[in-house]
Protein backbone atom coordinates (compact mmCIF):
# COMPACT_ATOMS: atom_id res chain seq x y z
CA UNK A 1 0.00 0.00 0.00
CA UNK A 2 2.43 2.62 1.15
CA UNK A 3 5.21 1.77 -2.34
CA UNK A 4 1.61 1.90 -4.22
CA UNK A 5 1.50 5.56 -2.67
CA UNK A 6 4.83 5.97 -3.51
CA UNK A 7 4.77 5.84 -6.64
CA UNK A 8 1.46 7.74 -7.32
CA UNK A 9 3.72 10.33 -5.91
CA UNK A 10 7.02 10.14 -7.83
CA UNK A 11 4.20 10.20 -10.95
CA UNK A 12 2.73 13.53 -9.81
CA UNK A 13 5.89 14.97 -8.34
CA UNK A 14 6.26 18.19 -9.53
CA UNK A 15 10.21 19.62 -10.66
CA UNK A 16 10.98 21.90 -8.14
CA UNK A 17 14.31 24.11 -8.26
CA UNK A 18 16.39 23.97 -5.27
CA UNK A 19 16.14 27.33 -4.69
CA UNK A 20 12.73 27.26 -4.93
CA UNK A 21 12.76 24.78 -2.46
CA UNK A 22 14.66 26.66 -0.07
CA UNK A 23 12.83 29.53 -0.38
CA UNK A 24 9.41 27.46 0.21
CA UNK A 25 10.99 26.73 3.48
CA UNK A 26 12.84 29.64 5.05
CA UNK A 27 9.47 31.75 4.18
CA UNK A 28 7.48 28.91 6.42
CA UNK A 29 9.64 29.13 8.77
CA UNK A 30 10.62 33.19 8.74
CA UNK A 31 6.82 33.61 9.15
CA UNK A 32 5.95 31.04 11.95
CA UNK A 33 6.20 33.83 14.60
CA UNK A 34 4.02 36.26 12.67
CA UNK A 35 1.52 33.20 12.47
CA UNK A 36 1.96 33.00 15.85
CA UNK A 37 1.36 36.64 16.47
CA UNK A 38 -1.37 36.89 14.12
CA UNK A 39 -2.98 34.07 15.67
CA UNK A 40 -2.94 35.16 19.07
CA UNK A 41 -3.95 38.82 18.12
CA UNK A 42 -6.94 37.29 16.04
CA UNK A 43 -7.95 34.75 19.01
CA UNK A 44 -8.04 37.31 21.69
CA UNK A 45 -9.97 39.56 19.34
CA UNK A 46 -12.39 37.15 18.74
CA UNK A 47 -12.47 36.54 22.44
CA UNK A 48 -13.34 40.13 23.01
CA UNK A 49 -15.73 40.00 20.33
CA UNK A 50 -17.56 36.82 22.36
CA UNK A 51 -17.56 38.93 25.22
CA UNK A 52 -19.43 41.45 23.87
CA UNK A 53 -21.89 39.37 22.33
CA UNK A 54 -23.19 37.48 25.29
CA UNK A 55 -23.64 40.94 26.42
CA UNK A 56 -25.62 42.11 23.65
CA UNK A 57 -27.48 39.03 24.39
CA UNK A 58 -27.80 39.55 28.21
CA UNK A 59 -29.28 43.65 27.81
CA UNK A 60 -31.65 42.47 24.79
CA UNK A 61 -33.06 39.43 26.92
CA UNK A 62 -33.44 41.66 29.82
CA UNK A 63 -34.62 44.76 27.99
CA UNK A 64 -37.14 42.24 26.38
CA UNK A 65 -38.53 41.20 29.87
CA UNK A 66 -38.54 44.87 31.28
CA UNK A 67 -40.59 45.93 28.40
CA UNK A 68 -43.06 43.17 28.74
CA UNK A 69 -43.57 43.66 32.43
CA UNK A 70 -43.63 47.19 32.17
CA UNK A 71 -46.71 47.26 29.09
CA UNK A 72 -48.33 44.37 31.91
CA UNK A 73 -47.80 41.52 30.08
CA UNK A 74 -49.36 42.94 27.26
CA UNK A 75 -47.03 44.27 24.62
CA UNK A 76 -48.56 45.39 21.51
CA UNK A 77 -46.64 46.81 18.88
CA UNK A 78 -43.80 43.94 18.03
CA UNK A 79 -41.29 44.21 15.91
CA UNK A 80 -41.61 43.62 12.04
CA UNK A 81 -38.58 42.30 10.69
CA UNK A 82 -35.17 41.03 12.27
CA UNK A 83 -32.64 43.23 13.14
CA UNK A 84 -29.67 41.25 14.70
CA UNK A 85 -26.87 43.31 16.15
CA UNK A 86 -23.81 42.21 15.42
CA UNK A 87 -20.51 42.78 17.55
CA UNK A 88 -18.74 46.09 17.09
CA UNK A 89 -15.74 46.05 18.90
CA UNK A 90 -12.67 45.78 16.78
CA UNK A 91 -9.20 45.41 19.45
CA UNK A 92 -7.70 47.21 16.13
CA UNK A 93 -9.64 50.62 15.47
CA UNK A 94 -12.57 50.92 18.49
CA UNK A 95 -10.84 53.54 20.48
CA UNK A 96 -10.09 52.86 24.32
CA UNK A 97 -11.84 55.31 26.43
CA UNK A 98 -10.38 56.14 30.13
CA UNK A 99 -12.20 54.17 33.16
CA UNK A 100 -15.62 54.66 33.77
CA UNK A 101 -15.75 57.81 35.99
CA UNK A 102 -18.13 57.65 39.20
CA UNK A 103 -21.47 58.73 38.78
CA UNK A 104 -22.54 61.90 39.69
CA UNK A 105 -24.74 62.45 42.59
CA UNK A 106 -28.58 63.49 41.98
CA UNK A 107 -30.53 65.67 44.77
CA UNK A 108 -33.77 65.88 43.24
CA UNK A 109 -37.31 64.37 43.78
CA UNK A 110 -38.71 61.97 41.70
CA UNK A 111 -42.18 63.15 40.03
CA UNK A 112 -45.55 60.82 39.29
CA UNK A 113 -43.39 59.41 35.93
CA UNK A 114 -41.08 58.77 37.88
CA UNK A 115 -42.78 56.67 40.86
CA UNK A 116 -44.05 54.31 37.63
CA UNK A 117 -40.45 53.81 36.81
CA UNK A 118 -39.68 53.22 40.31
CA UNK A 119 -42.28 51.03 40.65
CA UNK A 120 -41.63 48.83 37.38
CA UNK A 121 -37.82 49.02 38.84
CA UNK A 122 -39.04 47.40 41.89
CA UNK A 123 -40.45 44.57 39.78
CA UNK A 124 -37.55 43.83 37.31
CA UNK A 125 -34.93 44.04 40.24
CA UNK A 126 -35.09 40.54 40.94
CA UNK A 127 -34.40 39.32 37.66
CA UNK A 128 -31.45 41.98 37.02
CA UNK A 129 -29.85 40.41 40.06
CA UNK A 130 -30.49 37.08 39.22
CA UNK A 131 -28.70 37.19 35.92
CA UNK A 132 -25.89 39.42 37.25
CA UNK A 133 -25.12 36.68 39.53
CA UNK A 134 -25.69 34.05 36.74
CA UNK A 135 -23.37 35.93 34.02
CA UNK A 136 -21.07 37.66 36.53
CA UNK A 137 -21.81 40.67 34.52
CA UNK A 138 -22.21 44.63 36.38
CA UNK A 139 -25.66 45.79 35.56
CA UNK A 140 -27.13 48.89 36.72
CA UNK A 141 -30.49 49.52 35.10
CA UNK A 142 -31.23 53.63 35.13
CA UNK A 143 -34.55 55.85 34.63
CA UNK A 144 -34.72 57.76 31.54
CA UNK A 145 -32.61 60.47 32.60
CA UNK A 146 -29.55 58.11 33.35
CA UNK A 147 -30.15 57.82 36.97
CA UNK A 148 -29.47 54.19 38.84
CA UNK A 149 -32.70 52.79 39.70
CA UNK A 150 -31.20 49.91 40.45
CA UNK A 151 -27.67 48.73 41.53
CA UNK A 152 -25.17 50.08 43.30
CA UNK A 153 -24.89 54.02 44.13
CA UNK A 154 -28.92 54.60 43.53
CA UNK A 155 -29.96 57.52 42.35
CA UNK A 156 -26.57 58.79 40.96
CA UNK A 157 -26.54 59.99 37.26
CA UNK A 158 -24.66 58.10 34.80
CA UNK A 159 -26.07 60.70 31.85
CA UNK A 160 -22.66 62.08 30.70
CA UNK A 161 -20.92 58.79 29.69
CA UNK A 162 -21.59 58.84 25.56
CA UNK A 163 -22.64 55.05 25.69
CA UNK A 164 -25.72 55.92 27.85
CA UNK A 165 -26.50 59.53 26.12
CA UNK A 166 -26.68 56.98 22.55
CA UNK A 167 -29.09 54.79 24.49
CA UNK A 168 -31.30 57.31 25.82
CA UNK A 169 -31.95 58.61 22.25
CA UNK A 170 -32.70 54.95 21.55
CA UNK A 171 -29.76 53.68 19.82
CA UNK A 172 -27.61 50.60 21.76
CA UNK A 173 -24.07 51.36 22.37
CA UNK A 174 -20.82 49.75 23.51
CA UNK A 175 -17.17 51.35 24.48
CA UNK A 176 -13.96 49.55 25.58
CA UNK A 177 -12.64 51.41 28.81
CA UNK A 178 -9.71 50.89 30.99
CA UNK A 179 -10.35 48.84 33.95
CA UNK A 180 -8.66 49.96 37.19
CA UNK A 181 -9.27 47.34 39.33
CA UNK A 182 -7.12 45.32 36.98
CA UNK A 183 -4.09 43.48 38.86
CA UNK A 184 -2.25 40.98 36.85
CA UNK A 185 -2.60 37.06 38.11
CA UNK A 186 0.03 35.34 35.21
CA UNK A 187 3.20 36.05 34.25
CA UNK A 188 2.95 36.32 30.75
CA UNK A 189 -0.66 38.06 30.72
CA UNK A 190 0.87 41.58 30.17
CA UNK A 191 1.11 39.84 26.48
CA UNK A 192 -2.35 40.43 26.13
CA UNK A 193 -4.40 43.79 24.72
CA UNK A 194 -7.59 43.05 26.37
CA UNK A 195 -5.81 42.19 29.83
CA UNK A 196 -6.47 46.03 31.15
CA UNK A 197 -9.74 46.92 29.63
CA UNK A 198 -13.86 46.37 29.93
CA UNK A 199 -16.62 46.33 28.12
CA UNK A 200 -19.28 49.15 28.23
CA UNK A 201 -22.90 48.47 26.77
CA UNK A 202 -25.89 50.47 27.25
CA UNK A 203 -29.14 49.48 25.61
CA UNK A 204 -32.86 51.23 25.89
CA UNK A 205 -35.47 49.68 27.41
CA UNK A 206 -38.35 50.75 24.98
CA UNK A 207 -42.11 50.94 25.71
CA UNK A 208 -44.82 50.00 23.17
CA UNK A 209 -45.12 53.55 22.25
CA UNK A 210 -41.84 54.11 21.18
CA UNK A 211 -40.33 55.50 24.45
CA UNK A 212 -37.23 55.26 26.05
CA UNK A 213 -38.30 54.25 29.99
CA UNK A 214 -35.15 52.76 31.18
CA UNK A 215 -31.66 52.25 30.17
CA UNK A 216 -29.34 48.62 30.87
CA UNK A 217 -25.92 49.35 31.37
CA UNK A 218 -23.75 46.05 31.72
CA UNK A 219 -20.40 45.94 31.94
CA UNK A 220 -17.71 43.29 32.06
CA UNK A 221 -14.12 42.26 31.62
CA UNK A 222 -13.61 40.26 28.04
CA UNK A 223 -12.22 36.47 28.27
CA UNK A 224 -8.44 36.71 29.52
CA UNK A 225 -6.06 35.64 26.70
CA UNK A 226 -4.44 32.89 28.53
CA UNK A 227 -7.65 31.05 30.11
CA UNK A 228 -9.33 31.41 26.66
CA UNK A 229 -6.15 29.02 25.54
CA UNK A 230 -6.25 26.89 28.63
CA UNK A 231 -10.11 26.07 27.52
CA UNK A 232 -9.69 25.87 23.64
CA UNK A 233 -6.54 23.83 24.57
CA UNK A 234 -7.92 21.08 21.98
CA UNK A 235 -8.59 23.35 19.38
CA UNK A 236 -4.86 24.93 19.48
CA UNK A 237 -3.05 21.60 20.21
CA UNK A 238 -4.72 20.93 16.81
CA UNK A 239 -3.40 23.84 15.29
CA UNK A 240 0.08 22.95 16.66
CA UNK A 241 -0.23 19.39 15.56
CA UNK A 242 -0.39 20.38 11.70
CA UNK A 243 2.04 23.41 12.09
CA UNK A 244 4.68 20.51 12.82
CA UNK A 245 3.04 18.01 10.51
CA UNK A 246 3.35 20.86 7.88
CA UNK A 247 6.78 21.12 9.46
CA UNK A 248 7.87 17.18 8.93
CA UNK A 249 5.96 17.68 5.24
CA UNK A 250 9.01 20.50 4.19
CA UNK A 251 11.34 18.28 6.00
CA UNK A 252 10.49 15.16 3.71
CA UNK A 253 10.57 17.60 0.53
CA UNK A 254 14.22 18.78 1.27
CA UNK A 255 14.84 14.86 2.16
CA UNK A 256 13.38 13.58 -1.31
CA UNK A 257 14.68 16.71 -3.13
CA UNK A 258 18.30 17.27 -2.08
CA UNK A 259 19.06 14.56 0.57
CA UNK A 260 18.60 11.65 -0.21
CA UNK A 261 19.43 12.44 -4.14
CA UNK A 262 23.10 13.68 -2.76
CA UNK A 263 23.67 10.71 -0.95
CA UNK A 264 22.91 8.63 -3.60
CA UNK A 265 24.78 10.38 -5.89
CA UNK A 266 27.42 9.76 -3.25
CA UNK A 267 27.81 6.13 -3.46
CA UNK A 268 27.22 5.90 -7.18
CA UNK A 269 30.43 8.18 -7.15
CA UNK A 270 32.45 6.11 -4.91
CA UNK A 271 31.49 3.04 -6.58
CA UNK A 272 32.19 4.33 -9.89
CA UNK A 273 35.89 5.20 -8.69
CA UNK A 274 36.23 1.83 -7.03
CA UNK A 275 35.49 0.48 -10.82
CA UNK A 276 32.29 -1.19 -9.46
CA UNK A 277 29.14 0.84 -10.84
CA UNK A 278 28.01 3.64 -12.92
CA UNK A 279 25.60 7.45 -12.06
CA UNK A 280 22.10 5.84 -12.12
CA UNK A 281 19.43 7.96 -13.78
CA UNK A 282 17.79 10.67 -11.70
CA UNK A 283 15.50 10.63 -9.26
CA UNK A 284 11.92 12.20 -10.04
CA UNK A 285 11.54 13.61 -6.73
CA UNK A 286 14.87 15.33 -6.51
CA UNK A 287 15.06 19.34 -7.34
CA UNK A 288 16.26 20.32 -11.29
CA UNK A 289 19.43 21.52 -10.38
CA UNK A 290 19.94 17.74 -8.67
CA UNK A 291 19.08 16.24 -11.71
CA UNK A 292 21.27 18.31 -13.89
CA UNK A 293 23.74 17.36 -11.43
CA UNK A 294 23.11 13.93 -11.98
CA UNK A 295 23.22 14.34 -15.50
CA UNK A 296 26.63 16.38 -15.39
CA UNK A 297 28.38 13.21 -13.27
CA UNK A 298 26.73 10.44 -15.43
CA UNK A 299 29.08 12.50 -18.31
CA UNK A 300 31.65 12.97 -16.34
CA UNK A 301 31.84 9.00 -15.53
CA UNK A 302 31.22 7.94 -19.19
CA UNK A 303 33.93 10.24 -20.14
CA UNK A 304 36.12 9.42 -17.39
CA UNK A 305 35.77 5.56 -18.87
CA UNK A 306 36.44 6.76 -22.03
CA UNK A 307 39.51 8.38 -21.39
CA UNK A 308 40.48 5.02 -18.76
CA UNK A 309 39.95 2.74 -22.24
CA UNK A 310 41.28 5.58 -24.38
CA UNK A 311 44.83 5.17 -21.87
CA UNK A 312 44.40 1.78 -21.42
CA UNK A 313 44.67 1.30 -25.50
CA UNK A 314 47.29 4.06 -25.86
CA UNK A 315 49.52 2.72 -23.28
CA UNK A 316 49.41 -0.35 -24.51
CA UNK A 317 49.91 0.68 -28.26
CA UNK A 318 53.06 3.05 -27.37
CA UNK A 319 54.69 -0.26 -25.47
CA UNK A 320 54.25 -2.13 -28.45
CA UNK A 321 55.73 0.79 -30.40
CA UNK A 322 58.25 1.32 -28.68
CA UNK A 323 59.63 -2.61 -28.13
CA UNK A 324 60.47 -2.92 -31.67
CA UNK A 325 62.81 -0.24 -31.91
CA UNK A 326 64.27 -1.17 -28.26
CA UNK A 327 64.32 -4.99 -29.26
CA UNK A 328 66.59 -3.87 -32.36
CA UNK A 329 68.54 -1.44 -30.44
CA UNK A 330 69.54 -4.12 -27.66
CA UNK A 331 69.94 -6.97 -30.11
CA UNK A 332 72.59 -5.32 -32.33
CA UNK A 333 74.07 -4.06 -28.53
CA UNK A 334 74.73 -7.43 -27.65
CA UNK A 335 75.90 -8.84 -31.11
CA UNK A 336 78.76 -5.70 -30.66
CA UNK A 337 79.06 -6.79 -27.42
CA UNK A 338 79.57 -10.51 -28.15
CA UNK A 339 81.83 -10.10 -31.45
CA UNK A 340 83.87 -7.35 -31.02
CA UNK A 341 86.43 -8.95 -33.55
CA UNK A 342 83.15 -7.99 -36.14
CA UNK A 343 84.16 -7.32 -39.80
CA UNK A 344 84.35 -3.49 -40.66
CA UNK A 345 81.02 -4.01 -42.58
CA UNK A 346 79.07 -5.70 -40.28
CA UNK A 347 80.09 -3.48 -37.56
CA UNK A 348 78.70 -0.22 -39.20
CA UNK A 349 75.58 -1.84 -40.51
CA UNK A 350 74.46 -2.84 -36.97
CA UNK A 351 75.70 0.88 -35.73
CA UNK A 352 73.27 2.20 -38.59
CA UNK A 353 70.26 -0.02 -37.44
CA UNK A 354 70.55 1.17 -33.60
CA UNK A 355 71.24 4.99 -35.06
CA UNK A 356 67.65 4.09 -37.22
CA UNK A 357 66.11 2.60 -34.00
CA UNK A 358 67.27 5.65 -32.23
CA UNK A 359 65.69 8.26 -34.58
CA UNK A 360 62.44 6.40 -34.61
CA UNK A 361 62.54 6.24 -30.94
CA UNK A 362 62.98 9.78 -30.94
CA UNK A 363 60.69 10.36 -33.72
CA UNK A 364 57.91 8.54 -31.39
CA UNK A 365 58.23 10.70 -28.64
CA UNK A 366 58.27 13.84 -30.77
CA UNK A 367 55.29 12.92 -32.08
CA UNK A 368 53.64 11.56 -28.85
CA UNK A 369 54.65 15.32 -27.38
CA UNK A 370 52.65 16.92 -29.96
CA UNK A 371 49.92 14.34 -29.39
CA UNK A 372 49.75 15.35 -25.56
CA UNK A 373 49.67 19.33 -26.50
CA UNK A 374 46.79 18.64 -29.13
CA UNK A 375 44.89 16.66 -26.10
CA UNK A 376 45.34 19.09 -23.59
CA UNK A 377 45.44 22.60 -25.72
CA UNK A 378 43.42 25.57 -24.26
CA UNK A 379 41.05 26.87 -25.82
CA UNK A 380 41.51 30.84 -26.09
CA UNK A 381 38.10 32.62 -26.28
CA UNK A 382 37.81 35.34 -28.61
CA UNK A 383 39.81 33.91 -31.37
CA UNK A 384 39.64 33.52 -34.99
CA UNK A 385 40.52 33.55 -38.53
CA UNK A 386 40.21 34.08 -41.92
CA UNK A 387 39.58 30.43 -43.40
CA UNK A 388 39.78 32.04 -46.74
CA UNK A 389 43.46 33.74 -46.26
CA UNK A 390 45.04 30.54 -44.33
CA UNK A 391 43.73 28.48 -47.07
CA UNK A 392 45.16 31.13 -49.82
CA UNK A 393 48.63 31.02 -47.64
CA UNK A 394 49.02 27.13 -47.23
CA UNK A 395 48.18 26.21 -50.82
CA UNK A 396 50.78 29.33 -52.02
CA UNK A 397 53.91 27.35 -49.63
CA UNK A 398 52.24 23.64 -50.07
CA UNK A 399 52.27 24.16 -54.11
CA UNK A 400 55.62 23.52 -56.32
CA UNK A 401 57.65 20.94 -57.65
CA UNK A 402 54.71 19.07 -59.76
CA UNK A 403 52.63 19.44 -56.69
CA UNK A 404 49.40 21.52 -56.77
CA UNK A 405 47.12 22.67 -53.95
CA UNK A 406 43.76 24.26 -55.29
CA UNK A 407 41.51 26.56 -53.27
CA UNK A 408 38.18 26.47 -54.02
CA UNK A 409 36.31 29.56 -52.54
CA UNK A 410 33.23 31.28 -52.27
CA UNK A 411 32.97 34.92 -53.14
CA UNK A 412 32.47 35.83 -49.26
CA UNK A 413 35.49 35.56 -46.73
CA UNK A 414 34.90 32.26 -44.35
CA UNK A 415 35.71 33.56 -40.67
CA UNK A 416 36.30 30.45 -37.75
CA UNK A 417 36.87 30.40 -34.20
CA UNK A 418 39.79 28.84 -34.29
CA UNK A 419 43.13 30.18 -34.70
CA UNK A 420 45.46 30.60 -38.09
CA UNK A 421 48.11 28.54 -36.56
CA UNK A 422 45.68 25.24 -35.96
CA UNK A 423 44.05 25.97 -39.20
CA UNK A 424 47.51 25.94 -40.92
CA UNK A 425 48.73 22.76 -38.96
CA UNK A 426 45.81 20.57 -39.75
CA UNK A 427 45.92 21.44 -43.48
CA UNK A 428 49.44 21.30 -43.60
CA UNK A 429 49.32 17.46 -42.46
CA UNK A 430 46.34 15.89 -44.47
CA UNK A 431 48.66 17.82 -47.30
CA UNK A 432 52.09 16.04 -46.53
CA UNK A 433 49.87 13.06 -46.04
CA UNK A 434 48.26 13.44 -49.50
CA UNK A 435 52.05 14.30 -51.23
CA UNK A 436 53.74 10.94 -49.26
CA UNK A 437 50.37 8.73 -50.47
CA UNK A 438 51.46 9.60 -54.08
CA UNK A 439 49.17 12.49 -55.15
CA UNK A 440 50.06 15.56 -57.20
CA UNK A 441 46.92 17.84 -56.49
CA UNK A 442 44.71 18.82 -53.65
CA UNK A 443 41.69 20.89 -53.94
CA UNK A 444 40.26 22.18 -50.69
CA UNK A 445 36.66 23.41 -50.95
CA UNK A 446 35.12 25.47 -48.02
CA UNK A 447 31.31 26.38 -47.70
CA UNK A 448 29.79 27.81 -44.58
CA UNK A 449 25.98 26.82 -43.66
CA UNK A 450 23.67 27.56 -40.39
CA UNK A 451 26.83 29.01 -38.65
CA UNK A 452 29.11 25.78 -39.28
CA UNK A 453 32.01 26.18 -41.79
CA UNK A 454 33.25 22.57 -43.87
CA UNK A 455 36.42 22.28 -45.95
CA UNK A 456 37.10 19.21 -47.42
CA UNK A 457 40.26 18.58 -48.33
CA UNK A 458 40.33 16.01 -51.65
CA UNK A 459 43.34 14.56 -53.36
CA UNK A 460 43.83 12.85 -56.46
CA UNK A 461 46.44 10.34 -55.07
CA UNK A 462 45.24 6.58 -54.59
CA UNK A 463 42.85 6.78 -51.91
CA UNK A 464 42.66 5.07 -48.75
CA UNK A 465 42.09 0.68 -48.85
CA UNK A 466 38.42 -0.13 -47.35
CA UNK A 467 40.13 -2.49 -44.69
CA UNK A 468 41.97 0.76 -43.31
CA UNK A 469 39.39 3.41 -43.43
CA UNK A 470 37.90 2.34 -39.83
CA UNK A 471 41.51 2.57 -38.37
CA UNK A 472 42.69 5.19 -40.01
CA UNK A 473 42.24 7.67 -36.63
CA UNK A 474 43.36 5.33 -34.41
CA UNK A 475 47.33 5.66 -32.60
CA UNK A 476 49.85 4.43 -33.94
CA UNK A 477 47.91 2.74 -37.18
CA UNK A 478 49.90 3.40 -40.08
CA UNK A 479 50.84 1.73 -43.52
CA UNK A 480 53.82 3.19 -43.90
CA UNK A 481 56.07 2.11 -41.21
CA UNK A 482 58.79 1.27 -43.41
CA UNK A 483 59.50 5.06 -45.23
CA UNK A 484 59.43 6.56 -41.12
CA UNK A 485 55.33 7.13 -40.96
CA UNK A 486 54.34 6.72 -36.68
CA UNK A 487 50.67 6.69 -37.45
CA UNK A 488 50.07 10.09 -35.26
CA UNK A 489 49.36 12.31 -37.71
CA UNK A 490 45.42 12.20 -38.25
CA UNK A 491 45.54 11.70 -34.39
CA UNK A 492 47.56 14.84 -33.91
CA UNK A 493 44.89 16.32 -36.32
CA UNK A 494 41.83 15.28 -34.96
CA UNK A 495 43.11 16.21 -31.43
CA UNK A 496 43.49 19.79 -32.37
CA UNK A 497 40.49 20.22 -34.10
CA UNK A 498 38.27 19.21 -31.05
CA UNK A 499 39.80 21.31 -29.06
CA UNK A 500 37.87 23.88 -30.61
CA UNK A 501 34.51 21.77 -31.08
CA UNK A 502 36.00 20.84 -34.37
CA UNK A 503 35.28 17.37 -36.06
CA UNK A 504 37.34 15.43 -39.23
CA UNK A 505 35.46 13.00 -41.39
CA UNK A 506 37.12 10.11 -43.98
CA UNK A 507 34.51 10.36 -46.73
CA UNK A 508 33.70 7.04 -48.26
CA UNK A 509 35.72 7.83 -51.73
CA UNK A 510 35.22 5.99 -54.60
CA UNK A 511 38.94 4.61 -55.40
CA UNK A 512 39.68 8.01 -56.87
CA UNK A 513 41.53 9.61 -53.65
CA UNK A 514 41.21 10.60 -50.32
CA UNK A 515 38.75 12.87 -48.82
CA UNK A 516 38.94 14.47 -45.28
CA UNK A 517 35.57 17.23 -44.81
CA UNK A 518 36.78 18.98 -41.58
CA UNK A 519 33.59 20.89 -39.46
CA UNK A 520 34.35 24.18 -37.26
CA UNK A 521 32.17 26.99 -35.74
CA UNK A 522 32.08 30.16 -37.78
CA UNK A 523 32.33 33.42 -36.20
CA UNK A 524 32.10 37.14 -36.60
CA UNK A 525 34.52 38.25 -39.29
CA UNK A 526 38.02 39.00 -39.07
CA UNK A 527 39.04 41.57 -40.54
CA UNK A 528 41.90 40.74 -43.53
CA UNK A 529 45.66 40.92 -43.14
CA UNK A 530 47.83 42.83 -45.22
CA UNK A 531 50.48 41.11 -46.64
Amino acid sequence: MIERFKRVVRSYWPRLRLRTILLLTFLFVAALPGFGALFLRVYENSLVRQTEAELLAQSAALAAAGAVEWSGGNLRALPQQLVPQPPSIDLRMTRILPERPPPRPFAGRAGRADRAVLAWADRVRSIVHLTSRATLASILLLDAHGHVIVGTQSGASYAELPEVRSALSGQPATTLRRNGAYRQHYALEWLSRASDLRIHHARPVVADDGRVIAVLLLSRSPRVLFAGIYEDRGKIALGVALIFATLVALSGLLSRGIVRPIEALGEATRAVAEGRGSVPAAPPTGAIEIQALYQDFGVMAEAIDRRSRYLRDFAHAVSHEFKTPLAGIGGAVELLQDHPDMGAADHERFLANIGADAARLNQLVSRLLDLARADMAEIMEGVGANASEVLRRVADACSGAGFEVVPELGAALLSVSVPPAVIETVLIGLIENSRQAGASRVSVIAWACDGIVELAVRDNGPGIPAGDRDRIFEPFFTNRRTSGGTGLGLPIIRSLLQAYHGTILLERDDGRGAAFVLTLRACAAVPTQKA
